[in-house]
């Protein structure tokens, strides 16, 4: 098996029918945040910069607050420098965050199911995930700050 074939990825869920499939290389971190409020907030201050939070699960019934915690997450992404920000922020809505390596012949492409800012999609183990189009994404973000 080559390097291409499998990939260390980070399942983020971000909505109730929205999961991200995301290269490893591109988490910075995820951040446990004890919100003033239900809904996660624009921007967080992380290592000494503010960075804007995206929250593309917002229009669903996915609670942003665990209840059991009172806290919500948020995952750090790495920019691509030069690109308005260096790192921005993606609100995390219920379960199912994993780190996990994926093999190619695990995945059944889903071209059907691409939507918003995904690249492309795939079905792993009944689940759908989408392939986030981390670039615009970052533009997205960086536009927030503006």
């Amino acid at each position: 098996m080559s390097d291409r074939d499998d990939r260390m990825c980070v399942l983020l869920p971000v909505g109730a029918e929205l999961q991200w499939a995301v290269p490893q290389a591109c988490l910075a971190e995820v951040l446990t945040l004890q919100p003033g409020t239900s809904e996660p907030p624009t921007s967080v201050a992380w290592r000494g910069v503010d960075i804007p939070v995206l929250d593309p699960g917002s229009d669903g019934a996915e609670p942003w607050l665990d209840a059991r915690l009172g806290a919500g997450l948020v995952a750090v992404m790495l920019g691509v420098t030069g690109t308005g920000c260096d790192y921005w922020a993606v609100a995390l809505r219920g379960g199912g965050l994993a780190a996990r390596r994926i093999l190619a012949e695990e995945c059944e492409d889903r071209p059907e199911a691409v939507a918003g800012h995904a690249l492309a999609a795939f079905s792993l183990e009944g689940s759908v995930y989408q392939v986030p189009d981390l670039p615009a994404l970052q533009q997205e973000a960086a536009a927030k700050l503006a």
